[in-house]
């Protein structure tokens, strides 16, 4: 059952028994999957247009804690309902859960049925919005860096989070032979996000002992955002199912490499790369040097986005590839904004800034 699914093939595979339950998610603001479970049956009949959920899933701290200040939501106002408003664009089976499928939810205002405007999906729907207004289009695609550690989550919670043990003892950036050890993780992991629809290139080993990397092959905007976040979700999901912790900490241990998310960017129009010019040394266009300049000049602003927590900050070290300067660069993993295949169509900008957590 490769690939998305349509709301028919939803009800086929549902009829004949092979799926009972969908998760119907929204991403939170942590980027983290948020929902319900549903008999299958009944989101088929009654809920594949729209369900609710409390409107405080907006306003939490990573320990699903309610900080006053929030003007959305609060106490005092009572916390009540958003819809969630499945994209069934999204659906697609969950292989690596039995009889499983997942679908992914824009956020509405209850009342005026109108999208949340800071739920992550939304924003960044006017971002495309606005760029597809202009006559582009964006392709991206991310590396999502992790740990995998020897115990499981369980463990870790039941020992105060102290004195994890990686799941290698040595830096293991490219090294097969590790890696081969780490497959009874990785090699589900990949196939079964490419058997729900997304597009993996590979995984390798990181620069530090239990770190990898996992690569997805570009994509528009949105669909990366999506398969970034079901990536995340899913690394979780196959690594506990194996007795493993995996975690996207952007610093887990002050001694250690940190976690990064490097995201890859690209204007496009009636499928031609708008980033390159043939007859520039780089290969850069003035469009691209034009938006190179304006992530130079915004990423004080941006930052609190890529990098919005205490922990986030501790990543920025010297001599550990996470970027200390707001500077780019020719292929130059030092540096904030990194210039990928110069002078060929491929070119385009990384950028090193952001973690995942």
């Amino acid at each position: 059952m490769p690939g998305t699914l349509s709301f028919d093939d939803l009800k086929s595979h549902v009829k004949d028994g092979r799926i009972d339950t969908v998760l119907v998610c929204l991403v939170d603001m942590q980027g983290r999957l948020m929902g319900k479970r549903f008999h299958a049956q009944n989101f088929i009949d009654h809920s594949h247009s729209e369900t609710h959920c409390c409107n405080y899933l907006l306003a939490t701290d990573l320990e699903m804690a309610t900080p006053d200040g929030y003007a959305a939501t609060s106490w005092r106002s009572g916390y009540g309902d958003y819809v969630m408003q499945p994209d069934l664009t999204t659906l697609r089976p969950v292989p690596w859960l039995e009889g499983t499928a997942m679908v992914l939810c824009d956020v509405l205002d209850h009342d005026t049925h109108k999208p949340v405007p800071h739920s992550p999906r939304a924003v960044l729907k006017k971002q495309i919005a606005r760029l597809t207004a202009l006559g582009f289009d964006a392709l991206m695609a991310t590396e999502l860096e992790f740990f995998l550690f020897e115990q499981s989550f369980d463990e870790i919670r039941k020992g105060g989070f102290r004195d994890l043990t990686p799941i290698s003892g040595y830096n293991e950036d490219y090294h097969i032979l590790q890696t081969t050890k780490e497959e009874v993780v990785m090699r589900p992991l990949r196939n079964h996000l490419f058997a729900a629809g997304i597009p993996v290139e590979n995984t390798k080993g990181e620069a530090e002992a239990g770190q990898e990397e996992l690569n997805i092959r570009y994509a528009a905007a949105l669909d990366c955002a999506d398969h970034h976040t079901i990536a995340k979700h899913a690394t979780k999901e196959i690594a506990w199912a194996q007795g493993h912790a995996a975690s996207f900490l952007p610093k887990w241990h002050k001694d250690r490499v940190g976690s990064s998310s490097h995201v890859h960017q690209s204007l496009w129009k009636d499928g031609k790369p708008l980033f390159f010019d043939k007859d520039d040394k780089l290969g850069m266009s003035e469009l691209m040097r034009h938006y190179m300049a304006g992530l130079i000049a915004y990423a004080p602003d941006y930052t609190y986005f890529l990098a919005p927590y205490i922990n986030s900050y501790k990543r920025f070290m010297k001599g550990t590839f996470a970027p200390t300067k707001t500077v780019w660069s020719v292929d130059n993993r030092t540096a904030g904004f990194r210039l990928c295949g110069s002078g060929s169509k491929g070119v385009r900008v990384e950028c090193r800034i952001g973690d995942l957590t």
